[in-house]
């Protein structure tokens, strides 16, 4: 799989862009300011239909105008795909395959399938949980589109029986709650916790050593990694299928219903939940340097694309502004990594941090304009 062409109208920066591309290596150089990350967040927006660096669609759209369009050309298994996808805030957005506009625009998921690494995936390591479990969720989605439909009915299940919750706690304190739809929505949101959480833990449990692989070939004597998932149902183990965490996760709903009609919140649930990260037998969280934190939020991106490569289809790699932050040695192991993939996307302040056994085509990236480097 590779893009052959990105097209953008009125994203971000751009009042328009058609950048040409192609298979192998692509590095973008210019100025920190100039857009170039602008260009990769386009591309990982059209496969996921999210910002890695926003979590709204209102600052993708350029200052003075209503909508974006970004648009891509696809190509897998030599035919061409053309997808696109209008951002307007505040409304649901619209995807076209081939000119022909799709019902809903989450069916354009998998069509193209980019793993992007950026400086904001630092937090994997560093940052709350929420960013952990946005790269399952993502990474999921991108194996399994239909995940996508799971995790929308948990986010809306979950935002109701928050709703239920602030209200039955008012209505109990004044002595005429009535209860009975929260068990609706209790057996609800256990439906969909189970059909996530099951997609989760194996996921972790196939990303765990693909990522322990890769760090050790990118920090070679820093330590063994682990991964691991932690729920919020509570220590011990768990059922092996959605029927049986289903199950249990609706016994801690019930076990938990006190406290959270006190509080007014859900505290059960995948939304509770974290990816626990040890370095050396110590969280990486709070234990690690920084070059050994931005080592292993990129050993999980490497893995993600290992993972998906072997799915089946490998997905374009994207470099956002990496090497700048590691050592000579640990650059040239990236590149010999990562330099036979089908197409990967670099972006560099200065062309001299980009190692020489990544050649491909270049472009400067300044003033708003892409122009290809002779």
């Amino acid at each position: 799989m590779h893009v052959a062409e990105l097209s953008l109208v009125d994203f971000r920066s751009y009042a328009t862009a058609e950048v040409a591309l192609g298979p192998g290596v692509t590095v973008f150089v210019g100025p920190n300011g100039e857009g170039k990350t602008n260009l990769m967040e386009a591309l990982g927006y059209i496969a996921s239909q999210s910002s890695h660096r926003v979590a709204s669609d209102a600052p993708l759209v350029r200052s003075g105008t209503v909508r974006a369009i970004v648009r891509a050309s696809v190509v897998r298994d030599e035919r061409p795909t053309l997808i696109e996808i209008e951002i307007a805030p505040g409304k649901s957005n619209r995807a076209r395959l081939n000119r022909s506009p799709l019902t809903r625009a989450r069916d354009a998921l998998g069509v193209l399938r980019v793993v992007l690494f950026a400086p904001e995936d630092l937090g994997l390591v560093k940052g709350d949980p929420s960013e952990r479990r946005r790269l399952l969720d993502e990474l999921l989605v991108a194996r399994t589109p239909r995940i996508a439909a799971v995790r929308q009915d948990y986010d809306r299940v979950l935002k109701q029986r928050n709703a239920l919750l602030r209200s039955a706690g008012g209505a109990r304190r004044g002595g005429g709650a009535d209860l009975s739809t929260l068990d609706v929505w209790d057996a609800h949101l256990a439906r969909a916790g189970g059909a996530l959480l099951a997609a989760r833990i194996g996921l972790v449990a196939d990303l765990q050593p693909v990522v322990a692989s890769a760090y050790a070939e990118l920090a070679p004597g820093s330590g063994e990694t682990t991964a691991s998932y932690r729920c919020s149902i509570g220590p011990g183990p768990l059922p092996p299928d959605a029927e049986g965490l289903t199950g249990a996760l609706l016994e801690a709903l019930v076990a938990a219903r006190t406290n959270e009609l006190e509080r007014g919140i859900t505290l059960i649930g995948p939304h509770r939940d974290d990816l626990l990260l040890e370095l050396a037998g110590l969280p990486a969280k709070g234990y690690a340097s920084h070059g050994e934190s931005w080592s292993y939020a990129l050993s999980l991106k490497l893995a993600a694309h290992q993972l998906l490569t072997a799915d089946g289809g490998e997905p374009v790699l994207v470099l956002d502004d990496v090497f700048a932050e590691l050592d000579t040695k640990r650059r040239a192991r990236l590149a010999d990594r990562v330099g036979h993939a089908e197409q990967v996307m670099v972006t560099a302040a200065v062309a001299a941090d980009v190692p020489g056994a990544l050649v491909g085509v270049r472009y400067d990236v300044a003033g708003g304009i892409v122009s290809r480097a002779v």
